[in-house]
């Protein structure tokens, strides 16, 4: 009982009762990763050993396996997660600025893999071709619309995505963009961050999801 009241005053302290423990990985060695715990300076961690409520459970060439909260997630360098205390009904996840400041990370469009960089003043999720027919969204009934790149106007197609995951956060039928040429990397535009609440501290952004 005591030791309950303890960890209620802690959260009550904090005010991030749903987010008790941010962990994200910097680094990936064989047995152990380099982790990031609540904003702390970079940690190596043995696989097999628990560091500040975190349990490093593997590690592979790409991606460590970690245990917060009593929930298991794989999480590529640069990708964080966070322990939950609402019954999972909250989804979450923080990204890491790259040197230049851009919020780059790993998500997946209809259960395919793509690489997406966050940015506000895109209307909507923007895809390439090549990521387009990766995740099989076809363009044959899409509304063709005209949009501005830095190579100019180009032509475009209107579509809806049924999944678009990035974390731990997964929203349905979200619009997109797919434009009739690949691009170096994929667009999470505000179709997608319209329906999150976005914070941002230093070089950390968290994206909440609100519906």
């Amino acid at each position: 009982m005591a030791h309950s009241s303890l960890t209620a005053l802690f959260c009550a302290c904090v005010a991030l009762p749903a987010w008790a423990v941010d962990v994200g990985v910097v680094g990936l060695f064989p047995g152990k990763a380099v982790l990031v715990i609540d904003g702390g300076a970079p940690r190596t961690v043995p696989v097999g050993a628990n560091a500040s409520g975190v349990r490093l459970l593997a590690v592979d060439q790409e991606s460590a396996t970690v245990e917060i909260g009593g929930k298991r997630q794989r999480l590529a360098i640069g990708q964080h997660a966070h322990s939950g205390g609402d019954g999972g009904n909250a989804q979450s996840t923080s990204l890491t600025a790259d040197g230049r400041g851009h919020f780059i990370t790993t998500g997946t469009v209809n259960g395919a893999t793509i690489r997406f960089m966050v940015d506000t003043g895109a209307t909507s999720i923007a895809l390439g071709a090549s990521d387009a027919r990766r995740a099989n969204v076809s363009t044959a009934n899409a509304r063709p619309v005209m949009v501005q790149t830095a190579n100019g106007v180009t032509q475009a197609w209107l579509v809806t995505l049924s999944t678009v995951r990035v974390g731990d956060v997964t929203l349905n039928e979200v619009e997109g963009i797919v434009h009739q040429h690949d691009m170096p990397i994929a667009l999470l535009g505000m179709s997608f961050l319209n329906r999150m609440e976005m914070k941002r501290d230093g070089q950390t952004m968290t994206l909440r999801k609100r519906y």
